[in-house]
């Protein structure tokens, strides 16, 4: 089901629904902008999310996008760790609906 070349079909939707792609966009560019949290940090941020979402184009996208704002391997790696770590809780946590009182 993955493959990078639907990332093209983007264009499409660009001309489909132009102002909410515009907004999108603007939105997407400002969210991972410098700010009160550099962009590298941002960055690695969406590393993590986008492991625990599982999407592969973000994982994509994301990681070399990281790379690019200065990320190290090492930093990439601690990122995905902190994500398996969320969803190992969430599981953890979400046993205790399981368990009778």
């Amino acid at each position: 089901m993955y493959n990078k070349e639907n990332l093209t079909k983007v264009k499409k939707m660009d001309v489909l629904a132009p102002e909410v792609m515009q907004a999108f966009w603007a939105f997407d560019k400002a969210a991972v902008a410098d700010g009160a949290i550099p962009a590298k940090y941002k960055e690695l941020i969406a590393v993590a999310v986008a492991l625990t979402t599982q999407c592969p184009y973000c994982i994509d996208i994301h990681t070399g996008n990281a790379r690019k704002a200065g990320a190290t391997e090492a930093e990439i790696v601690e990122a995905a760790m902190a994500a398996a770590a969320l969803r190992a809780g969430a599981a953890v946590t979400h046993a205790t609906h399981a368990l009778q009182s």
